[in-house]
């Protein structure tokens, strides 16, 4: 057993699923996107949505988080989320066939922020479908002690060639958490997200918000597809108050994106892509 988080390291774990065309269905359904069907191209970032571990109740921990000190580190009292990350994208994921999901901890951290000591855990997958590598990429997970959070950001928003507004309702919210499996209490759970974990109200998941990112520069650029994404969390969003997605070309093969509301930014990223 494991008795200090850097003893995490090099911790492996490996998840098959099947890309279910129903579950896929479902994910369209959440975003109100047309369904793929079976054999067709899985849209990026959708893979969030399988290779889920479904444990039971008994096996979460008090934020509805699958409990950690299984694969990832245990850290006592701290509250857990999802800070950000970076994908490459080597093929697509074809609906309907099967795939496996390879994970390794990847780094450990401590660091002090503005709300105090921060353990960053960086988490490495590699997605592979008949043997073929399709996506590769790494998660920032951040624990940190309940605090109040940053609500908003005095930092200017860039002018964008493109736009999408986002309304995040509470079915929205509900619905990604049920087809990512994704238990924590944060995103519908209200009396536990505002007395808790201190938002003022229930939070728009970070991965959604990427996803909703890349989603707008692909209606925008049709004739592009994506190489590699790396985004952030700069603050979070919340039930029903309304943003916008947005972006703007940053030289021949790279794009700046972003979601924003009158509150400044709270999401970034930045894609690299190649004419399909």
């Amino acid at each position: 057993m494991a008795s200090s988080p850097q003893d995490w390291i090099g911790k492996r774990e490996t998840r098959s699923d099947r890309l279910d065309p129903a579950h896929a269905e479902r994910i369209a359904a959440t975003l109100d996107r047309a369904a793929p069907a079976e054999g067709d191209s899985l849209a990026p970032l959708w893979h969030w949505a399988y290779f889920q571990i479904p444990v039971p109740p008994s096996g979460t921990g008090p934020d509805g988080h699958i409990a950690p000190g299984g694969f990832l580190p245990k850290s006592a009292g701290d509250t857990r989320m999802w800070a950000g990350g970076r994908v490459e994208f080597h093929q697509p994921f074809k609906v309907g066939v099967g795939a496996e999901r390879s994970s390794e901890i990847l780094a450990v951290q401590e660091k002090v922020g503005r709300a105090g000591k921060l353990l960053f855990v960086t988490v490495g997958h590699e997605y592979r479908q008949a043997g073929e590598l399709c996506i590769s990429e790494e998660q920032d997970i951040v624990y940190k002690a309940p605090a109040p959070p940053r609500l908003s950001l005095d930092k200017p928003v860039k002018d964008a060639e493109w736009s999408q507004a986002v309304t995040p309702s509470p079915l929205l919210l509900f619905r990604y958490s049920a087809v990512t499996f994704n238990g924590h209490r944060i995103h519908y759970d209200h009396p536990y997200t505002t007395s808790v974990e201190g938002y003022p109200d229930l939070v728009v998941h970070g991965p959604l918000i990427a996803t909703l990112m890349l989603q707008a520069f692909l209606e925008a650029n049709p004739g592009l597809r994506p190489k590699k994404l790396s985004y952030r969390g700069l603050r979070p969003l919340t039930v029903n108050k309304s943003f916008n997605v947005e972006g703007r070309m940053d030289g021949e093969s790279r794009a700046l994106l972003w979601a924003a509301n009158e509150d400044g930014p709270a999401h970034e990223a930045e894609i690299e892509f190649e004419e399909k």
